[in-house]
């Protein structure tokens, strides 16, 4: 049941920040968003309802007594702000700190904040695996133990931030419950005009960047069904614990098979060449020694890789159904257009 408190939404102008404050207020929610700078999440103030029930508000994860203030009289809250990136100068100062102190932060200011009855955070499958392993199926209970600040430096950043979040929880004993939500690659329409990393693979694939069909493969999820799996979250009294938020897995090749039949074929560098073999990944493998390091080592510890994974437990506790991710390509695709981040097709052009 929807209650006159607000539902606090860090990093509320993130790719999925964005969409989760929409669906709240499509669901009669009032929301407090945060941001750095509130003029960076303005476009949010465009959603229906928003003019009677979203409030933007600067925070900065990094300054406890910022927190303190938003928090209050907020009665649940989704922390979604969390850098992502897989290249920085610096992993620990830009990566790991932000992320780690990030959540910490926000769950001492809940537990400050007596009418905060349930956090829920938005995780990653990072947080499960740093690579898959072969035969491997993920699930809730998995961790990842093998990233480094040298060897996956954002999944490190992601696993550390929720076992820190869990540690606090069993530490402190708040009047609040926790649910953590760890998606994969999340893709779809953005609500607003900054490019995500993960849609950031179309562009560069449109761009040219990949010269052939490289062996990687991805877990998608539509950026909605995450939305909706943390407002399920909030709604749902009997969710606990963590939950994998992943629809299908496809490969580059594939990938690219759905970008053309979307329309994104003449005009783009699209891949053509198979790097996809034996032969190939030996290539790619050399060739990602030149890559920044947080690309090279994704690359590395990637590459072959098909991951799997047991998403039953959200649907069966939730009741979250996932989205065709085919159809979700095709929309990320038109997106992207609409923003100004791929060439617009000849045909939409005209």
């Amino acid at each position: 049941m929807v209650s006159g408190e607000p539902v606090l939404v860090t990093g509320a102008a993130g790719f999925v920040g964005a969409q989760v404050v929409a669906r709240l207020l499509e669901g009669g929610y009032r929301v407090r968003g945060t941001a750095r700078k509130p003029a960076t999440a303005e476009f949010l103030l465009r959603l229906p309802g928003a003019t009677q029930r979203l409030e933007l508000v600067a925070a900065d994860l990094l300054e406890p007594e910022s927190l303190n203030a938003v928090v209050r009289g907020c009665g649940q809250v989704i922390h979604a702000a969390s850098p992502y990136t897989l290249h920085v100068a610096d992993p620990q100062r830009d990566l790991v700190e932000p992320a780690v102190q990030g959540t910490l932060g926000v769950l001492r200011a809940c537990r400050a904040s007596p009418g905060v009855r349930r956090v829920v955070l938005t995780s990653s499958m990072a947080a499960v695996t740093d690579e898959p392993e072969p035969g491997q199926v993920l699930t809730e209970e998995d961790w990842n133990v093998k990233s480094t600040l040298r060897r996956n430096p954002y999944y490190l950043s992601k696993a550390l931030a929720e076992r820190q979040a869990w540690q606090f929880m069993e530490e402190h004993r708040p009047p609040f419950d926790l649910v953590a939500i760890n998606p994969w690659t999340v893709i779809g329409p953005s609500l607003g005009p900054t490019l995500n990393a993960s849609n950031a693979l179309f562009v560069d694939l449109v761009k040219g960047v990949f010269p052939g069909y490289v062996n990687l493969s991805f877990a998608l999820v539509d950026v909605r069904d995450v939305a909706e799996a943390h407002v399920r979250a909030l709604e749902t009294a009997a969710a606990r614990g963590r939950y994998v938020c992943a629809s299908e897995v496809l490969g580059m090749r594939d990938i690219v098979r759905l970008m053309r039949a979307a329309g994104f074929d003449q005009g783009y560098k699209l891949p053509r060449i198979g790097l996809d073999s034996a032969a190939g990944n030996v290539l790619v493998r050399v060739v990602s020694y030149l890559q920044p390091r947080g690309k090279g080592t994704f690359v590395r510890t990637h590459l072959g890789r098909v991951p799997a994974f047991d998403n039953a437990k959200i649907q069966r506790d939730l009741g979250l159904s996932f989205r065709d991710v085919r159809g979700s390509i095709a929309e990320t695709m038109r997106d992207l257009e609409r923003w100004g981040h791929i060439a617009p097709r000849p045909s939409a052009a005209a």
